[in-house]
């Protein structure tokens, strides 16, 4: 634990140092209208041209809504939107945006965004949506995206209705996200932060979104996203609100998310999990795995530390997989997650699930308190192999265990997990296939289920007290 905390501290102080302003140049002198009408575009690029070539400082906007295209941030400047400022995005998509997102930034350092003013996307407008766009297909913006720069930051703005990701780090190296709102649940493909980078420290943020909200990310297999801390945040998101890949070709490495609040969304237009999920009642807001740590493309995920995290609004509680969707098959070691309590929808358990031809290592869970829908029958079936997209319901809808499934790991440990069911369930809480030390110590469930646990297949040093 020293390291993040010492991580923290260098981190903090590298960005305090940077926060220094050379000078204001306003929107104003150019031109630009905050009238909600008038295209300001090539106004605002001339401010930010302006006052990077001249060493840098904040482009500060006025009260006002400022209509544009997309945007490209240059090195050392901030744009500053202050409360009562909104920068709406053209609804043209996709040929207002050549770069693919309205705030970009490509190999720049020391810039970023800040103020108590609004971006939005306007990827829930009508126009925007009689484009027919579709989930996957590649073609709409990002809000923001920040691509190989160093020491960033975005601080105090409110950010709604991306037209695909709302905020895409790549291969950024430093950076600081603190006190964002941020709001996106119009289009399929709608994540909050996206995290393919070092050296990161998000806090203080609420996300809400209609995909994943805090998603790490490694598509470059020659770039290790570490060192990423996240604490205070409120996430809510209707897939997975904290989430490790899919994309994993590096993996993840030194990763400390604590203090969190896990909740529902406000709405959901794309999915209806109820009706591909066994026992959620119809018109139930919830999102897929709360936790979710996922490598399926080689990478490698290790120390990572997830602590005092409550939940609701979720199915599976905590979803663990390693498997090879890419032909080649990573690693998953060194795990602490602690301090949990979740309420979740349905009755798919914790899972735990390594490959045939690589376990999972060194996991601990303590202090876990989970509670499922309950109310299935005993099924004693083994569950089919899966390599395909990592999801908690990829093996099938249904599982051996009430609680919690671990599946070709090894080096396991869980002390003082507490699972309860809202109705009689005949599963065991707890089922073990093929693992291979196991040490379990103050593992309850309550009388809605009637055995503590069960193993399948080849399993050995099973210790349950």
């Amino acid at each position: 634990m020293k390291r993040f905390f010492f991580l923290f501290a260098v981190l903090t102080l590298q960005f305090s140092a940077s926060s220094t302003f050379a000078k204001d140049v306003s929107i104003d002198k150019y031109g630009a209208m905050g009238d909600g009408r008038t295209m300001n575009t090539e106004n605002i690029q001339r401010a930010i041209d302006e006052c990077a070539s001249t060493g840098g400082g904040r482009v500060v906007f006025s009260t006002g809504s400022y209509l544009s295209c997309g945007l490209q941030l240059r090195s050392n400047v901030y744009l500053y939107l202050p409360e009562g400022c909104e920068l709406q995005g053209s609804t043209g998509y996709t040929k207002d945006y050549p770069n693919r997102a309205f705030i970009y930034a490509k190999d720049i350092e020391n810039a970023g965004i800040i103020g108590g003013g609004t971006i939005n996307g306007n990827g829930g407008h009508p126009d925007v949506l009689a484009q027919g766009f579709v989930v996957n297909d590649e073609k709409r913006p990002d809000l923001i995206l920040f691509s190989d720069c160093r020491r960033m930051r975005i601080t105090d703005v409110s950010l709604r209705e991306s037209g695909r990701w709302t905020v895409h780090l790549f291969r950024v190296d430093g950076i600081t996200i603190d006190r964002i709102h941020l709001r996106c649940l119009a289009q399929g493909n709608n994540d909050g932060i996206d995290v393919d980078a070092r050296n990161v420290i998000i806090s203080n943020c609420y996300i809400e979104s209609e995909d994943d909200g805090i998603c790490l990310k490694s598509d470059d297999p020659d770039f290790m996203p570490e060192n990423i801390v996240v604490s205070n945040c409120v996430i809510a998101s209707n897939c997975n609100p904290i989430k490790f890949g899919t994309a994993s070709r590096a993996g993840f490495r030194n990763v400390n998310i604590t203090n969190c609040a896990i909740t529902r969304t406000t709405e959901n237009h794309i999915w209806n999990w109820p009706k591909r999920y066994i026992g959620i009642p119809e018109g139930t807001l919830t999102g897929l795995s709360g936790i979710a740590i996922e490598s399926a493309d080689g990478g490698i995920i290790e120390h990572v530390n997830i602590s005092n995290i409550t939940m609701e609004g979720i199915i599976t509680p905590i979803f663990i997989c390693l498997n090879h969707r890419s032909g080649t098959t990573g690693q998953i070691r060194d795990i602490n997650i602690s301090n949990v309590s979740a309420k979740a929808e349905g009755i798919i358990p914790c899972l735990i699930t390594g490959s045939a031809t690589n376990r999972i290592q060194d996991i601990v869970l303590r202090n876990i308190r989970v509670e499922h829908a309950g109310g299935q029958p005993a099924f004693n079936e083994r569950l089919k192999e899966s390599n395909g997209y990592p999801e908690n319901r990829m093996f099938g809808h249904r599982n051996p265990a009430g609680g919690l499934y671990v599946r070709h790991a090894e080096n396991i440990i869980v002390d003082n997990f507490v699972i309860t069911q809202r109705q009689k369930d005949l599963r065991p809480a707890v089922v073990l296939d093929d693992v291979h030390g196991f040490q379990g110590t103050n593992i309850r469930h309550d009388k809605n289920s009637p055995k503590l646990y069960d193993t399948q297949g080849d399993c050995s040093h099973i210790d349950i007290k």
